[in-house]
């Protein structure tokens, strides 16, 4: 049943507004709505784990803006189709600044309101009404009787370490910087997100942890995804059922791209069938309730085993994956990655005749780019509580910064012939190829945190042989 389908309005005073498919509430129902409800505990939660952490995070931020009203939106539902909305989820700035995350609140606002030496912080949204008025029984978006139980201002304030208000008490002034609207703002609160804390790498651990088992789940399930018209739907249904079932669910729309579809980079429709002798290529992260999220691919051969032009392909995508995570190290430039990953593109495209000049052309900044026909995208992007994480942040900061411990972010070379690309032999066309895998920066060195998942073409092979049965 649709959570609206049945939603009718209060009687009130004044003339209500009745719409086609809502029912006036007979005055029996009004008389005795309001009673007959235990008691409800009150008892304050302690701090969640992320408070402390989300409390230094404001501080920074209070810090970049002395004096100045700052504004951080949560967001509204949005509207999927006519009164059914899609799953709410709060604004990333709003969930790293609170620590509130797939339990927050749709409508509320964090403020900043500037105090000699800082600012005094709160968060203003609508907690739960009183079972005697009629938004508990008639309001089908925020009415406990349709939704559920609401937090209380009292018991968030405890969980979060924050002062709350009602949303009613929120005003809005001209001078106020809103994220969302403030390209400085933006930019401050998705550089903080640049190195992450210990309880953000312990969360990405857990994604990627999840996520993991997201990928057994599909290839123990083959031989039903090949039996399927679109098995494509069916590795995208076993994978949204380890996201919700262990976490808050995808990251992102999930890639499962078989044969062909391979090489469309962000292939989402997944209609498509599932056939051996092809491969499949399905990029999946999930997002665990912390908001945190990862972002893996492998590419699996769907009858179990590469077939030697599949092999080359794949092993020179684990070559090239393998070049940048060996450049990666503290100090160095984050485009230092995606130059080691393209070296070893464009040195085999050009050993197999596929470019009409050599690699050392091909890699020319200003005259080259011939091999980037078969990998369009970049190999590295930030990760953390969005799939690309801190977009925000100043080109020098990111793409032309430097790595440094803490920062979390992928590699993900590729290779990508389609199906009607004659610079290519026949043998081939068809055939797409990426592996992503999600790298934590340490003052030693790179971690690759989803190192587990197989990743040779041997240890694939191995691990669907293992899973089928």
């Amino acid at each position: 049943m649709n959570e609206n389908a049945h939603e009718a309005e209060a009687t009130t005073t004044e003339a209500p507004v009745v719409a086609n498919r809502k029912q006036p509430f007979p005055q029996g129902f009004l008389d005795t709505i309001s009673a007959g409800w235990a008691s409800r505990p009150d008892t304050a939660p302690p701090a969640r784990e992320q408070a402390a952490y989300a409390a230094r995070r404001r501080a920074a931020v209070s810090a970049a803006f002395p004096g100045q009203r700052l504004v951080v939106p949560a967001g509204d539902l949005k509207v999927r189709s006519n009164d059914t909305d899609y799953p709410f989820r709060a604004h990333s700035a709003f969930a790293h600044l609170t620590g509130w995350a797939a339990d927050a609140e749709p409508g509320a606002m964090l403020v900043f309101d500037p105090v000699e030496g800082g600012h005094t912080v709160t968060l203003y949204f609508r907690e739960r009404a009183d079972r005697t008025t009629p938004e508990f029984y008639a309001d089908a978006s925020i009415g406990e009787f349709w939704i559920g139980p609401r937090p209380s201002r009292d018991g968030v304030a405890a969980d979060l370490g924050i002062a709350t208000e009602h949303i009613d008490a929120f005003r809005t002034t001209a001078a106020d910087r809103v994220v969302g609207s403030d390209a400085e703002l933006d930019q401050v609160v998705s550089e903080l997100r640049l190195i992450k804390d210990e309880y953000e790498i312990t969360q990405m651990r857990l994604a990627v942890e999840v996520t993991a088992s997201g990928f057994d789940d599909i290839v123990a399930d083959l031989d039903r995804i090949v039996t399927h018209p679109r098995g494509e739907r069916i590795v995208e249904g076993v994978f949204h059922l380890r996201a919700r079932s262990d976490g808050n669910g995808e990251g992102y729309d999930t890639i499962a791209a078989a044969g062909p579809h391979a090489c469309y980079l962000h292939w989402t429709r997944n209609d498509g069938a599932v056939i051996p002798g092809d491969l499949m290529l399905i990029d999946a992260g999930v997002e665990v309730d912390s908001l945190y999220t990862a972002d893996i691919t492998r590419t699996l051969p769907v009858s179990g085993t590469f077939s030697p032009v599949q092999r080359r392909v794949y092993e020179t995508v684990r070559e090239a994956a393998d070049a940048a995570f060996a450049v990666a190290r503290p100090g160095v430039k984050f485009r230092a990655v995606h130059e080691a990953a393209m070296a070893v593109i464009a040195q085999r495209t050009a050993e197999w005749g596929l470019l009409p000049v050599t690699a050392e052309e091909a890699l020319d900044a200003d005259r080259g780019g011939q091999h980037r026909r078969y990998m369009v995208h970049g190999t590295s992007h930030h990760l953390g509580i969005d799939v690309h994480d801190c977009a925000q942040a100043r080109r020098e900061m990111y793409y032309d910064g430097v790595l440094e411990p803490g920062m979390v972010f992928t590699i993900e070379p590729g290779l990508y012939f389609q199906i009607d690309d004659l610079t290519v032999p026949a043998e081939y066309r068809g055939i797409g190829v990426r592996i992503e895998d999600d790298i934590l920066m340490t003052a030693d060195g790179p971690v690759n945190l989803s190192a587990g998942i197989p990743r040779t073409a041997d240890d694939v092979e191995a691990w669907i042989a293992r899973l089928r049965g």
